[in-house]
C-alpha cells in the first residue's frame, strides 16, 4: 500500500508529465495508460502519435476481465513484482508466471524453444479469457499470436510490449495486425515496467 509521502511524489510526477508534455493525441482513457508508462520509464517518446497502439476493444475488454477476477499470465517475474498487489487482492486476480517451472524448462529443451514461448503454450488453459502481459520476451508474444490464430486461446487482452533487439518490434507488428484486443507499441522499446504500468493503469 502506498504511503502518503509516496502518493505525493507520484502526484507531483504526474503533474510534471502533464506540464512538460502538453497536448497529446490520445483519448482520456488511453492517456491514463500512456501517462503511467511514461511515469515508469521517464521516456516521453511513448507519448508520440501512434507510439502506443490500442485495439478499439482493448481497454473495455481488459477492465471487464480484471473486474471479473481473470488470470493474468506474464512472461517474466519482473512484471509480477511491479503489479499493484492491492488491486490484485481487491479483484481476485491470480498472476501466473511459469517460466521457471521444471516442466516448462524440460519441454523447452526438448523442443529447442525458449522457456517463455513454451510457458505460453503449456499455459493455454490459464490464458483463455484472461490477460496476457509480455514485457520481456518477444518469442512469448509470437507464441500467443500463433495460438490465437490456431484457435487455442481467446485472451480478453494481450499487453504486448517486449523490449529488445531481436524480434521485439516484429512481434508487436504481428500482434497489431490481429483482432485480439491488444495494447502494444512501435519499435524496440518496452519492458516489464511498461507492461506492469499498463496493467496497473487499467
Amino acid at each position: 500500500m502506498i504511503t502518503q509521502k509516496g502518493q505525493s511524489i507520484e502526484d507531483k510526477s504526474m503533474e510534471i508529465i502533464e506540464k512538460e508534455l502538453g497536448p497529446h493525441p490520445y483519448s482520456q482513457d488511453e492517456w491514463t495508460i500512456v501517462k503511467r508508462v511514461i511515469h515508469s520509464t521517464a521516456d516521453f517518446d511513448f507519448a508520440k502519435a501512434n507510439k502506443i497502439i490500442f485495439h478499439k476493444q482493448a481497454i473495455e475488454s481488459g477492465i471487464d476481465a480484471l473486474k471479473n477476477g481473470c488470470n493474468i499470465v506474464v512472461d517474466v517475474n519482473g512484471v509480477v513484482g511491479l503489479l499493484n498487489k492491492d488491486n490484485l487482492s481487491k479483484f481476485g486476480n491470480k498472476v501466473i508466471c511459469s517460466i521457471s517451472d521444471p516442466a516448462v524448462v524440460e519441454e523447452a529443451k526438448r523442443l529447442n524453444k525458449t522457456r517463455a514461448q513454451t510457458a505460453m503454450r503449456l499455459g493455454a488453459k490459464d490464458i483463455d479469457g484472461g490477460i496476457v502481459a509480455i514485457g520481456n520476451a518477444p518469442t512469448a508474444l509470437q507464441e500467443i499470436v500463433q495460438m490465437a490464430k490456431e484457435g487455442i486461446v481467446r485472451p480478453a487482452l494481450v499487453v504486448g510490449i517486449p523490449v529488445g533487439f531481436v524480434c521485439a518490434a516484429e512481434s508487436k507488428e504481428e500482434l497489431a495486425l490481429t483482432q485480439i484486443p491488444h495494447i502494444t507499441n512501435v519499435g524496440r522499446k518496452g519492458g516489464s515496467p511498461c507492461a506492469s504500468a499498463i496493467l496497473n493503469a487499467l
